[in-house]
């Protein structure tokens, strides 16, 4: 297993710098930039603004350099071709592509991800500050799922076909089917004071005067605060894992082993615990990797946006809305480098559920 370990953490290097290169130059290729995002703002301010910037260069404009501007970037008709210098070279846009290709790669691998185009931060600094938003959502509701969707899925195979089982089948299409954005509108109309109950409050993560609580009553305001973006994202999330545990001990309920187990007389208890579960868990492991980021990341966004939660789903959107590339880099980097690490953890857990599984012979 040692070999196997060594072997897949040599390869995440190479891993990041694919996904990476393969990133970079789609990012060449699509249209649009942030100069062409500068330049909009631009053309969008108001007149005294406009005339302030452009009044010691405007009279030096002439229609060549229009055309010129106007062929490099969408909307630079009028712009002084100074004011388009200064946005490339703030941006690094007056450098090839391969120069500003290798710089990344050598910031890259001292994580070194650069400063954001439009705020004052450090990518790293952005992360920290958006971090905990995204990991009380993703931990929690993740969380949650597991403890609800096991135990329910393999309670759901012992009694498949009963009465329970179809009772629990509907609840799990109508979680399965309710979008997770009309979920949370749910929640703010009826208990967050959008017209009935005012139970929960309806932004943040936590209170503003949270410094000057107590302890007791600062985790008191913190899961308060959580209650419905948590909960949302376990009613939208719990189906799917629900079904796969049931199917997957279906699957192990109804092999030959367990029918000789039941023939010598050995307890169900024993047989679903100490025979079935071991082998019926493999493919839920497997999942737990895919999860974990999915409700950390991209998951969350939704319930970030309509909850107006600060995490790092809402600032990768925001930053691929005003093509802010070191951030949409810097977290590209760091959520492929967490999500090869969870992987390479599922398949150690995978050796230690089953000591039989050995993945240095595959």
């Amino acid at each position: 297993m040692r070999g196997y370990i060594l072997k897949r953490l040599l390869l995440i290097p190479f891993t990041l710098w694919g996904i990476i290169t393969v990133n970079f130059a789609i990012i060449q290729l699509a249209p649009g930039g942030p100069v062409d995002y500068m330049l909009a703002q631009y053309r969008g301010m108001n007149t005294d603004a406009k005339s302030q910037l452009t009044s010691s260069v405007e009279a030096k404009q002439n229609v060549v350099n229009e055309s010129t501007t106007s062929a490099k970037y969408v909307g630079a008709q009028g712009v002084p071709e100074d004011l388009i210098k200064a946005l490339e070279q703030q941006f690094g846009f007056d450098k090839p592509w391969y120069m500003r290709y290798g710089k990344m790669l050598k910031d890259y691998l001292l994580f070194d991800f650069g400063k954001s185009y439009y705020r004052d931060k450090t990518i790293l600094e952005l992360i920290k500050e958006r971090l905990p938003v995204s990991v009380s959502l993703g931990l929690w509701s993740t969380l949650l799922i597991y403890l609800i969707a096991i135990p329910l899925g393999i309670k759901k195979a012992q009694k498949d076909g009963s009465k329970f089982d179809i009772i629990t089948s509907f609840a799990v299409v109508i979680g399965s089917a309710m979008p997770v954005f009309l979920l949370a509108v749910f929640f703010i109309v009826f208990f967050a004071g959008g017209i009935y109950w005012q139970w929960f409050p309806l932004r943040g993560l936590v209170s503003d005067n949270w410094d000057n609580l107590s302890f007791l009553a600062q985790i008191k305001d913190y899961f308060w605060h959580i209650t419905l973006p948590v909960l949302t994202m376990v009613i939208g999330g719990f189906a799917g894992l629900t079904m796969l545990t049931k199917n997957s001990f279906l699957d192990e309920i109804n092999k030959q082993y367990v029918l000789t187990a039941r023939a010598k007389g050995v307890p169900e208890n024993r047989i679903l615990y100490g025979h079935i579960f071991r082998n019926a868990m493999l493919i839920i492991i497997a999942g737990f990797p895919s999860l974990l980021i999915k409700m950390l990341f991209t998951g969350s966004l939704l319930i970030e946006v309509i909850f107006s939660l600060n995490g790092l789903g809402l600032l990768g959107y925001e930053a691929i809305t005003t093509r802010d590339y070191p951030v949409v880099f810097g977290t590209l980097y760091i959520f492929a480098l967490l999500g090869l690490v969870l992987k390479l953890i599922s398949d150690i857990t995978y050796s230690l559920v089953d000591p039989r599984i050995n993945f240095e012979k595959m």
